[in-house]
């Protein structure tokens, strides 16, 4: 078994912040988890992950297997472990890959920073890679390096958008019933066709569902199937909770996921994906200026325009630049007004490099310069904003994208906007 970098001790998400549950959010995931050993005192595994991540993505139709795929220049599988390991009580995620693609995963966790995962070698079909996760788990293996869970988290490498209450409902579900895991409605009628490509008959979709992920066992339960299984099973099976009916007896609890558990399939799944991910990147924007609030200046007026006009963004003032990145905003507007030059920008672009905001995704930094044209020659000013551009090359290079914005116009303007 390859272990990544140790992470027993690390945070809950890797680069800056810890994006747990905070107040009675926190106080009702910690109650809720009591039994799987998530309170002080009781031992530290008592919930895992396994990823099968051994696919040639056939289906997607490119040369990479779909979970390295790049979506903003990051492979789609630290998607997934990023959503994985912001869930505080999951304390170890397998991840079974392939011999060749060991070190690219490898690579992936040391760049990205990712805490808390180990590696196997994934095997020939989805269900051996499951059970090479699984025996990493197993206290009966030799060299075990990993305490036995008491439930497993059963996910795929390809579904980036699981949220931590969906975790939560199929652990809680599988503690109680053995089994457990998300479904969805049908979006298409199921058909049978005859030998002959005729239709021989139709299912009624409203008395069925489609499976999903993510998935949770007892891990005794579900271990135990996979030992029992039969080599027809392992080469050509897909279901997990199929296996726990088959082997264990288990009748798994159906729990309705949310429409973000959706998997990353074909070509044009990438380009959904990227889309969602800027979304959620996009919904804050914070205005960093080196004045007081209570001072005027017309840098205020452009905070307040951008308030009314990005109406479906949060709009914050950045006077604790430390917290606002910590919050992990990724957007940031700074107007630079003490200074002639790039000094706030600067400021920012350090703490911003400093925090490892921009590992996870890129960082938008727009500088912003107010200048009086009737006491600066514009070619004066416009000669040091162009400097901006080097700036920005260097920027890049740390996954921060640089722009410059001037605003030239005479002083009489800020007084009237102002009064």
């Amino acid at each position: 078994m390859e272990l990544g970098p140790p992470g027993g001790s690390g945070p809950a998400e890797p680069g800056p912040r810890l994006r747990g549950l905070r107040g009675a959010d926190a106080a009702a995931s910690a109650s809720s988890l009591s039994r799987f050993g998530a309170e002080a005192g009781c031992r530290a595994s008592a919930v895992a992950a396994v990823l099968p991540a051994g696919g040639s993505g056939e289906r997607m139709g490119v040369p990479t297997p779909k979970q390295f795929c790049p979506i903003l220049e990051r492979p789609l599988i630290s998607y997934t472990l990023q959503a994985l390991e912001r869930v505080s009580w999951i304390k170890d995620i397998i991840v079974a890959v392939t011999r060749e693609n060991m070190e690219t995963m490898k690579g992936i966790i040391q760049r990205y920073q990712h805490k808390r995962i180990s590696l196997v070698e994934a095997g020939v079909t989805r269900h051996r890679s499951i059970f090479n996760g699984l025996k990493a788990l197993a206290e009966d293996q030799p060299n075990c390096r990993l305490s036995k869970p008491e439930v497993v988290i059963i996910h795929d490498a390809v579904r980036p958008f699981v949220e931590e209450d969906v975790l939560l409902k199929v652990v809680t579900a599988a503690q109680e019933h053995g089994a457990s895991g998300a479904i969805r409605p049908l979006v298409s009628t199921v058909i049978s066709p005859s030998a002959d490509s005729c239709l021989d008959h139709s299912l009624e979709r409203a008395r069925y569902r489609a499976s999903e992920m993510p998935q949770a066992f007892l891990f005794d339960v579900i271990y135990d199937a996979y030992q029992q299984c039969s080599d027809y099973d392992l080469e050509f099976g897909t279901e997990c909770l199929h296996l726990a009916l088959k082997y264990s007896h288990i009748k798994a609890k159906l729990v309705e996921g949310s429409p973000d558990l959706w998997k990353v399939t074909y070509k044009r799944d990438l380009y959904a994906a990227e889309s969602i991910i800027k979304e959620r990147i996009s919904q804050k924007v914070c205005v960093v200026m080196d004045t007081k609030e209570d001072e005027e200046h017309v840098g205020h007026c452009l905070e307040e325009m951008l308030k009314t006009e990005l109406n479906h963004v949060k709009v914050t003032s950045g006077q604790d630049l430390q917290q606002i990145i910590l919050e992990q905003c990724y957007n940031f507007v700074c107007v630079n007004v003490m200074t002639s030059d790039f000094e706030e920008t600067q400021r920012l672009l350090n703490m911003v490099e400093e925090s490892n905001l921009s590992i996870l995704y890129p960082v938008v930094v727009i500088s912003v310069h107010f200048l009086d044209y009737e006491s600066v020659p514009l070619g004066q000013k416009m000669e040091k904003v162009m400097q901006i551009r080097e700036f920005a090359k260097e920027a890049k290079k740390r996954n921060i994208l640089l722009s410059g914005l001037l605003i030239y116009f005479p002083q009489e303007i800020q007084r009237d906007l102002l009064h």
